[in-house]
């Protein structure tokens, strides 16, 4: 486990969906908050781990390092993403789908390629310390989110710095898969 690249990974990520838990949190009690949040960062690693096995059956690991275009291509795709306002009678599950509608397309696409070579040890590692990471973001987001700067610099910049990372990340698929390496070498 990079715990480097997992720590940036799961900013890159959340980083859009930061600015939704401000409102989450003056809406719901940060219990619910951080409940629904932590199920649908399991839901989605999960996922995004199991895929990466299946692929990893089938695929060398140097061709899995294409992956790496996913995230370099969630950083050039331009999408608004707008959580829709929802009506669920469980606050838990309000802010599950939410999380599900905003942040599934990203965090398949970037988590996918720095999972698949992960080992189940090691996936179960990411796991709680991507848990760890959230619980503590919400407790971060509910302490200082409340302060105009705050608010201020992350819609100003939140969006570049998140592509940026994002391309970062998926050069990195591209260098840590040998796909770098192998293609040097047919040259």
């Amino acid at each position: 486990m990079n715990i480097t690249l997992i720590f940036i990974t799961f900013l890159a990520v959340n980083l859009d969906f930061f600015f939704i838990l401000l409102f989450l949190l003056d809406r719901y009690r940060t219990q619910e908050v951080m409940v629904g949040y932590l199920l649908g960062i399991t839901l989605l690693l999960v996922t995004s781990f199991f895929i990466g096995k299946v692929l990893d059956l089938f695929l060398p690991e140097w061709l899995l390092g294409f992956l790496g275009l996913l995230p370099i291509y969630m950083a050039l795709h331009d999408s608004d993403e707008d959580p829709s306002h929802n009506s669920h009678r469980s606050p838990v599950v309000a802010i599950l789908v939410t999380y599900l509608a905003v942040c599934a397309g990203c965090n398949l696409s970037i988590f996918l390629p720095v999972l698949v070579n992960e080992t189940y040890w090691g996936f179960v590692l990411t796991v709680i310390f991507v848990l760890f990471l959230a619980a503590v973001s919400v407790a971060l987001i509910k302490h200082f989110g409340n302060l105009t700067v705050v608010k201020h610099l992350l819609a100003r910049y939140g969006e570049v710095l998140m592509k940026i990372v994002y391309i970062g990340v998926g050069l990195y698929v591209f260098y840590d898969s040998g796909l770098i390496f192998h293609l040097f070498n047919l040259v």
